[in-house]
């Protein structure tokens, strides 16, 4: 009975988490303008979408903006958990506890701060994208840094003592030793700033130039309108990236178990 209530349970939480992105789905193949009532089988969202001259620059800017800023919150995240690992319990204990603050702050705090400190108190000019940018970073860089900590926990810390007594430089030790054991982590927090940047909307919306537009500012201004083909086009764009999401995560499991293997034959052959 426990076996089977688990099962009916696990089943029911898939069916709430994946059933409306699949109807969603469906409705993306169809030349159906409202949900509702399914039409005949069409692939005109998809065309639209990719004809439309301002979808491509809002989506070009998008992928642009959050790969970039993912880019650089890798690079701040990363060094920073090697930093703050590496400084001792006392450092782990207070930076650690204070990136915990901005995981699980309200976002729309983080955007009244930043237009209030960027644009207000500093005077960024918006036209920039400089404050957008950074924004962008300031959401990203705490996720990043939980990602890459575990890893740092998990690798085999002599190996970068030995490194050191070996004659290596501090910064060839992380180059060629903590940092392949860690990459699984750093791919982790690459992959999540991008997802965050795509989805944000709050910082977005309060940073960005008044003529930019991400995907989530996008959508939400075209659904207050009235142009029927954009929303339609804007389903076969949601499915787009859920297929993509999906794919990198097939992709990130099928890499992850891989290493796993070869890290298994590798302690085999050592015993």
């Amino acid at each position: 009975m426990r076996k089977a209530f688990r099962t009916i349970f696990l089943a029911l939480m898939m069916v709430v988490l994946y059933l409306p992105i699949i109807v969603l789905a469906v409705y993306s193949f169809t030349d159906s303008a409202n949900i509702g009532a399914i039409r005949g089988f069409s692939v005109q969202n998809y065309v639209t979408l990719f004809e439309k001259p301002e979808l491509r620059d809002m989506i070009a800017g998008t992928l642009i903006l959050a790969v970039g800023s993912a880019f650089i919150s890798t690079i701040l995240g990363t060094l920073g958990a090697v930093g703050v690992f590496y400084s001792g319990r006392f450092g782990n204990l207070i930076v650690g506890s204070l990136n915990k603050v901005p995981v699980v702050n309200a976002e729309v705090v983080t955007a009244f701060s930043l237009c209030i400190l960027l644009i207000g108190a500093c005077g960024v000019d918006k036209s920039s994208f400089v404050s957008l940018v950074i924004g962008h970073v300031v959401l990203e860089a705490p996720f990043v840094y939980v990602s890459v900590v575990p890893k740092l926990k998990q690798m085999d810390n002599s190996l970068y003592e030995a490194a050191l007594d070996l004659g290596a430089s501090p910064a060839m030790a992380l180059w060629r030793v903590v940092l392949p054991q860690i990459f699984p982590g750093v791919v982790s927090g690459f992959a999540l700033a991008v997802t965050l940047s795509l989805d944000d909307y709050f910082i977005t919306s309060y940073t960005k130039p008044a003529t930019f537009d991400t995907i989530s500012t996008y959508v939400v201004n075209a659904t207050r309108g009235s142009q029927t083909e954009i929303k339609t086009a804007l389903w076969a764009l949601s499915t787009i990236i859920f297929a993509a999401v999906v794919l990198m995560v097939i992709l990130m499991n099928v890499t992850g178990n891989e290493n796993e293997k070869r890290a298994g034959a590798g302690n085999e052959k050592d015993r």
